[in-house]
């Protein structure tokens, strides 16, 4: 691909050099800078550094920190994220200080991902895609979280854009470590989704035979996995087991049509399951419906402009990212489709700024003002949901504090543990450890749960409407906001 096509690709490059033979810095990598730090700043302002953590971050973050006892590991998860916040948790119990983090890195993130795809488009499309992209209530919304799919919808943007930088013939090896990091760095905060991103990837380079890629591909991958795998051994008995179990904790993979529910998802609902209940306001959706369409668009100027794969690769691996999550589960959470966002905001850039500069007849002198006005109600309705869903977020998470307080009032301090309803998260805010008989997260036995209670403070804790467990039925009831709390008499 290093011809007449990508001649049109990299036209313009002459202008990276100074008459004087003076290489100088590229203007995208100032606009890209400015979005990245827009995105940070955003991040930190509309979404509260001091809102506390959430149900999956409690289980990440207490893998790393000695403030807390590790959660129980449930088998889709992955220990990218534990990583990733391990220079903070693991010395610090500040969640402010974690939320600054993350949101700079995350940023950072951005800025790296959006870079990889230098002389693929024009500096101002790389930066309204990145806008696009970041200003997406669920891009706000979990960049400054310890969750996983933000990761690897940056690791989808860089192993994409260095793939294709390589498949248009370039030079150097840089762009074969960026195809192999954004693989590993995929693999390492989900196996799972890294596999579907990249599956057009290597259907596209086996057919061209290009070994080398193959390998960087390949190679990113398998690293980034290594530690699920070895893991799936040494704990759940094979790889074969661990991704049966996964399965079944996500409800059984198999055809369940969810794209009703990422619909209702879109309003702002972290986890919908079961996803019942109206859909958002349509100005809420239309965006989500409109995206595909405008991607489609932007694949089919692409091909006109005889270069095709700059839209289409990214297209297919965006649709592939998205199958399972639209095709393959009973439910639905909004952050699972942020690989597919941000691999199709390229092509969507891309449309909407051929659009602007390249309307024919009347619609043209009024097509920048619909586009403009169109982003301007798309940028309000993503900040509403944004602002609402931070601020139920917010409460609920003090809910979970105020608990622990009672608790600890209670007697409840560690070394402890908690079992129950929502124990997990409850249990992290306490301090103590968590357990469950059954279900998702099971991870001891009610005899187990009774010996322990002999020798540290235990409180069982029953949801609104659940009836107590029969090995806590004599102990001490409490009443905590909706909760009904039995704590085990001393031992």
């Amino acid at each position: 691909m290093a011809g007449g096509a990508n001649a049109i690709l990299v036209g313009g490059r002459r202008g990276d050099t100074a008459a004087s033979g003076t290489p100088r810095r590229p203007p995208v990598d100032l606009l890209l800078a400015a979005v990245a730090a827009v995105f940070t700043v955003a991040q930190l302002v509309l979404v509260h550094p001091s809102m506390g953590l959430g149900w999956d971050e409690t289980v990440y973050v207490s893998q790393v920190t000695a403030h807390h006892p590790a959660a129980f590991f449930s088998a889709p998860r992955s220990r990218g994220v534990p990583l990733l916040v391990a220079p903070v948790a693991s010395w610090s119990a500040s969640t402010e200080l974690l939320r600054v983090y993350l949101a700079v890195l995350s940023g950072l993130g951005l800025y790296l991902a959006l870079r990889a795809w230098r002389g693929l488009f024009p500096s101002h499309v790389l930066a309204t895609a990145g806008a696009f992209f970041a200003t997406l209530w669920v891009t706000l919304f979990y960049g400054p979280q310890a969750m996983p799919n933000y990761w690897v919808a940056v690791g989808a943007l860089i192993c994409v854009g260095c793939f294709l930088r390589v498949m248009r013939g370039e030079s150097g090896r840089r762009a074969l470590w960026g195809v192999a990091a954004g693989a590993l760095l995929m693999a390492l905060m989900r196996p799972t989704d890294a596999v579907w991103v990249a599956g057009p990837l290597l259907l596209l380079v086996l057919l061209r035979r290009r070994w080398t890629l193959l390998l960087a591909l390949a190679g990113g991958l398998a690293a980034g996995g290594l530690e699920w795998v070895i893991e799936a051994y040494a704990w759940y008995g094979g790889l074969g087991e661990r991704l049966s179990r996964a399965s079944e904790i996500q409800g059984g993979l198999g055809w369940n049509f969810a794209v009703d529910d990422q619909m209702r998802s879109l309003g702002g609902r972290g986890l919908c399951r079961p996803c019942t209940g109206a859909m958002p306001n349509p100005l809420v959706t239309l965006w989500w419906v409109v995206l595909p369409l405008v991607a489609a668009l932007g694949v089919a100027v692409a091909v006109r402009a005889r270069r095709a794969a700059t839209a289409l690769v990214p297209f297919a691996c965006a649709v592939t990212s998205a199958l399972p999550y639209l095709f393959m589960i009973g439910y639905a959470a909004p952050r699972f489709l942020q690989p597919a966002y941000a691999l199709l905001a390229v092509p969507v850039a891309d449309a909407l700024w051929r659009l602007v500069r390249n309307g024919r007849g009347r619609w043209r002198p009024v097509l920048a003002p619909l586009v403009a006005l169109a982003l301007a109600g798309h940028l309000a309705a993503q900040t509403a949901v944004l602002v609402g869903t931070v601020n139920r977020n917010v409460d609920s998470r003090q809910d979970w504090t105020r608990v622990a307080d009672e608790l600890h009032r209670l007697g409840v301090r560690p070394p402890c543990l908690v079992t129950g309803h929502e124990s997990i998260p409850i249990g992290y805010y306490t301090g103590c450890s968590s357990g469950e008989t059954g279900g998702n997260n099971g991870n001891t036995t009610a005899a187990e749960i009774v010996d322990t209670a002999s020798r540290i403070p235990v409180a069982a804790i029953t949801g609104p409407g659940g009836t107590a467990p029969g090995y806590a039925r004599d102990w001490t009831p409490h009443r905590i906001t909706d909760l009904s709390v039995r704590v085990a008499p001393p031992g």
